[in-house]
């Protein structure tokens, strides 16, 4: 059970405060409802750069890290398609420093073409090493425009193309900027030994004074049915080829969603997993095989990816991970093997909760989604999940007309 306490300024600021007595560490975690989503398609990778920029310096603050350096606090942040999320943890008595960095950042944004030259380079140069110069990079470049034909999660966090990087104007940014990162489209969670009363006082004290920014609809055009099977085949320099498949699937927060991520655990959480049982270790038809889903708050992907052995064509790889995939849409599982399941989720979340940053960022992440106390009652929600619903849940989602494939095929076997 994580406790907290919400409260909402005048600006539109949504301040969540969870007391944790352990320990004498405070997390400070701000999270700005803005992703890839939200970006023009010919604009793409501005809120990851943003990321990146929002760590260059305020007006009152050139320079972020050695103030909180000072202060004995460490810092980070990420970004994906839903959310740019910043996080701060620091001892407790050096609390008032995070308020004060986060507050100037979000005001008053230092915008200078020197530090946007060399943010510009530092993503482009993650663009290239991570995503067109590794082995199996472009993977998710790929898989997404071929799931996703209007809805924006056809590209990816770090963006479509380096040009849309490269060409990113001084107004572009201070658009982008001045358009998200207002109080109104930011929540603001604080988790430590803290009392909410005095966190209130505080976060008025550094963040009242903001204005809030335009009210902004989130609400995007979404992907319509797949009406048939899709399929791409490339070739690239990699030592072996490798299988991807996708499927639509319902948003994060659903309840199919919740027994979604039930079924990716029941195929593939662990060695005695059907997927590691079956066809790694017994038939020995990929040398590594995964299911996840994507986790995304509008409607997503469940994922499969494998390697074949070593002499399986992917043909041939695809046509039994199929024959698997229609079998547990034809008789259900064991009680005993969605229970084992749930039990280690329920082992995870219970670790996960011993992390005061942990559950700033799922507070934050359950309250930008619509609820925060959603992360109190999702134990229960998986439990009530039966074995009928796995089966349904499968027979819902895998349909050939709602599946992407990408054969991804080495060089040398060309």
């Amino acid at each position: 059970m994580i406790n907290y306490k919400k409260f909402t300024l005048s600006n539109g600021l949504t301040l969540l405060v969870h007391k944790d007595e352990s320990t004498p560490i405070v997390a400070v975690n701000i999270l700005y409802k803005v992703g890839s989503r939200n970006e023009s398609p010919d604009k793409t990778g501005f809120a990851h750069l943003f990321e990146h920029l929002m760590f260059g310096g305020s007006v009152n603050i050139p320079d972020y890290d050695k103030p909180l350096e000072k202060a004995g606090g460490e810092n980070n942040a990420f970004t994906n398609s839903d959310i740019t999320n910043y996080y701060i943890t620091l001892p407790k008595e050096n609390l008032e420093t995070a308020f004060w960095l986060e507050s100037d950042r979000m005001l008053n944004l230092a915008f200078s073409e020197k530090s946007l030259e060399v943010q510009r380079q530092v993503v482009i140069e993650e663009f290239k090493q991570s995503y067109l110069n590794q082995p199996y990079g472009d993977v998710w470049m790929l898989l997404k425009p071929l799931a996703y034909k209007r809805h924006s999660y056809q590209w990816n966090t770090i963006g479509k193309e380096i040009k849309h990087i490269e060409d990113a104007k001084m107004e572009d940014v201070k658009a982008f900027y001045k358009k998200h990162y207002n109080p109104n489209n930011a929540i603001l969670v604080v988790a430590g030994n803290v009392e909410a009363n005095e966190i209130l006082a505080l976060t008025k004290k550094w963040f009242g004074d903001i204005p809030s920014g335009d009210s902004l609809n989130n609400e995007l055009v979404q992907e319509p049915e797949q009406k048939e099977a899709r399929f791409q085949e490339v070739y690239r320099d990699v030592p072996i080829d490798a299988l991807y498949k996708v499927f639509h699937m319902d948003k994060r927060g659903s309840k199919d969603y919740y027994s979604a991520d039930l079924l990716s655990d029941v195929l593939s959480n662990g060695n005695s997993s059907r997927l590691y049982r079956k066809l790694v270790k017994e038939e020995g038809i990929f040398s590594e095989l995964d299911a996840y889903i994507t986790g995304d708050f509008d409607p997503g992907l469940f994922v499969f990816n494998g390697k074949p052995a070593e002499g399986i064509s992917l043909e041939e790889a695809d046509k039994r991970l199929t024959k698997e995939i229609e079998l547990i849409k034809s008789e259900t599982v064991s009680d005993f093997e969605l229970q084992k399941v749930k039990n280690k989720l329920e082992a995870s979340r219970t670790f996960s909760e011993t992390s005061i940053l942990n559950n700033a960022i799922n507070l934050a992440i359950a309250e930008s989604l619509g609820d925060a106390d959603t992360v109190n009652l999702e134990e229960e929600i998986y439990n009530k999940i039966s074995v009928d619903e796995i089966q349904q849940i499968a027979q819902k989602i895998f349909q050939t007309k709602n599946s992407s494939t990408l054969y991804y095929c080495s060089n040398q076997k060309k």
